[in-house]
């Protein structure tokens, strides 16, 4: 008993002695760690770093529990087994760490890149018209494709294995890069920068995502597959159902109609909807500017 009074008053006076001594940097500290700490939990909390950062908690605990009762050959264990740890934790779970950093660098510095884009409205209505209805009519003719748009993390190595293009965007040049006779068909289409800039590259298939749907291809896993390694916005049509797909940060959304692509490609790329006109208001305002034309001639 007189143990466990001595430890909890040993503690006590420990935290009390902390508290009187914090200043105004101590608690901007305390707030930016607090912040890290929580962006640390919103990556972890659905990938298998969950389990292992538990693991490494309950250690801590541990170590500070051994520390405040003074158990020396505890503290000596779990002093070299965080030296040894910090180090296998790199080389096991590099792939969430390089996940973690490039997603928390890509969000700080989106609304940078959205500052510097000299893309005109138009040009970006251009893009997203071009991009959506390729889309459209390659699902509406079951033409499997495999669309990649390069986000902030470069995807130079993936480029590498394919060929070459560096063109504007166009519906009919999309559509001839996927139809089936097509020597190109089988890889995936980079755009960066809203130009086609790479055609047939080969990406990573997923080693993580073992829930998928098994009637799901090599397209969809190829798709979430470069999702997790990248910020990369993956749209997927099926060649057996037609059925249009996205993956974003290993999460694989299907079913997606055309306005919902639209909207999300404009979210991500560029930082707010674009509206555009669809082909229908295209077609009205045409035969608008016929009629009063007619009725100017009249």
């Amino acid at each position: 008993m007189d143990f466990i009074n001595e430890f909890l008053q040993k503690g006590w006076n420990g935290i009390l002695a902390q508290i009187k001594s914090i200043g105004i940097s101590d608690i901007f500290d305390i707030l930016l760690v607090s912040v890290l700490i929580y962006y640390v939990y919103i990556f972890i909390k659905d990938r298998r770093a969950g389990k292992l950062a538990l693991g490494v908690t309950a250690l801590i605990l541990l170590l500070v529990i051994s520390d405040f009762a003074n158990l020396t050959v505890m503290k000596y264990l779990l002093q070299n087994i965080f030296q040894i740890g910090v180090i296998a934790i790199i080389i096991i779970f590099q792939p969430e760490l390089r996940s973690m950093l490039e997603n928390f660098v890509g969000e700080s510095v989106r609304g940078l890149r959205s500052f510097g884009d000299r893309k005109s409205e138009t040009q970006k209505e251009s893009f997203l018209h071009e991009l959506t209805d390729s889309v459209t009519l390659l699902s509406s003719s079951y033409t499997g494709a495999l669309i990649v748009i390069e986000g902030m993390t470069k995807l130079g190595d993936i480029i590498a294995n394919g060929t070459l293009i560096d063109a504007e965007c166009s519906s009919l040049l999309i559509r001839n890069i996927f139809f089936n006779k097509s020597p190109l068909h089988d890889g995936a289409l980079i755009i960066r920068n809203t130009r086609l800039y790479a055609a047939g590259c080969t990406l990573p298939l997923t080693s993580k995502n073992n829930s998928i749907e098994r009637e799901l291809g090599t397209r969809h896993r190829s798709a979430l597959g470069m999702s997790e390694q990248s910020d990369a916005l993956c749209i997927i049509v099926s060649e057996e159902t037609g059925i249009v797909s996205v993956a974003y940060k290993g999460v694989l959304t299907r079913n997606v109609d055309v306005i919902s692509l639209r909207n999300l490609v404009s979210d991500i790329f560029f930082s707010a909807p674009i509206k555009i006109s669809d082909r229908k208001n295209r077609k009205r305002k045409n035969k608008e500017k016929t009629v009063k034309a007619d009725e100017t001639d009249e």
